[in-house]
């Protein structure tokens, strides 16, 4: 890859989008090309953050593992999602790794030419500070559904945010590819594979979607959303229908 074609993928990123294009050819020039199999991981957890990632295909996971080896993944991100920034505000390890979901490739750029940049530009730290407070808010979302959300609730919220995500596939905003298994969708949501199984059929069974395979497709977008807004006591008054528990 030419540095004028990563300067292009590279364009696509929030983080760079408003440099001029002679520092994108700058930063393109400066750029690697990485290529990644499926089921790869890209960095692990406590690995040194030398480096941060924008994608430029594939899919990836942001995932994070116990002691006992139980996993929760955070996110999942695609195209042209960038990972790895954190590393940039402190110099620390890795504080989860990142696995991919598809063959997936990469453009690398080395902490030192990032911060380069960011001495010379400084919007860059700008747009950075504002990606790290939507990841402290997506965190402490998420550390609150765990709470207060049945996992009935934690699970129509995920689809919803999967649906719903601005940088995710607009085409169709009431029909979601997963592409993840069963068991990935459990370790977003902190249950197991077969409750989230369950889920999913009483959802459809409820009219909420319908299951095609690896597609879902919504059917009653607003009866989703309210049940991602029950929070457990609410579930209380429904155990008689004997919905799958966590």
């Amino acid at each position: 890859m030419d540095a004028q074609q990563a300067a292009a993928l590279l364009a696509r990123a929030p983080l760079f989008a408003d440099l001029e294009q002679s520092e994108l050819l700058g930063l393109g020039a400066l750029a690697r090309r990485r290529a990644y199999g499926k089921g790869e991981y890209i960095f692990h957890e406590g690995d040194p953050g030398d480096a941060l990632f924008v994608l430029m295909d594939g899919r990836v996971k942001v995932v994070t593992t116990s002691e006992d080896g139980d996993e929760m993944i955070l996110a999942t991100l695609q195209p042209p999602d960038v990972f790895g920034e954190l590393a940039l505000i402190d110099g620390g390890p890795r504080s989860a790794s990142i696995q991919t979901l598809e063959p997936t490739t990469a453009l690398t750029l080395t902490r030192a030419t990032l911060l380069d940049l960011i001495s010379r530009q400084p919007q860059v730290s700008e747009v950075l500070l504002r990606t790290l407070g939507r990841l402290v808010r997506r965190m402490i979302a998420q550390a609150g559904d765990l709470v207060f959300l049945d996992l009935h609730g934690r699970v129509a919220k995920l689809l919803l945010r999967l649906i719903e995500d601005p940088a995710g596939p607009g085409r169709k905003p009431l029909s979601l590819d997963l592409g993840m298994t069963q068991s990935d969708l459990a370790a977003m949501v902190g249950g197991s594979r077969q409750s989230v199984n369950q889920i999913l059929h009483l959802f459809e069974r409820r009219g909420y979607l319908r299951l095609e395979g690896h597609k879902l497709i919504v059917k009653d977008l607003e009866a989703l959303r309210r049940r991602a807004g029950s929070p457990v006591q609410d579930v209380l008054r429904t155990r008689t229908l004997r919905e799958p528990t966590d």
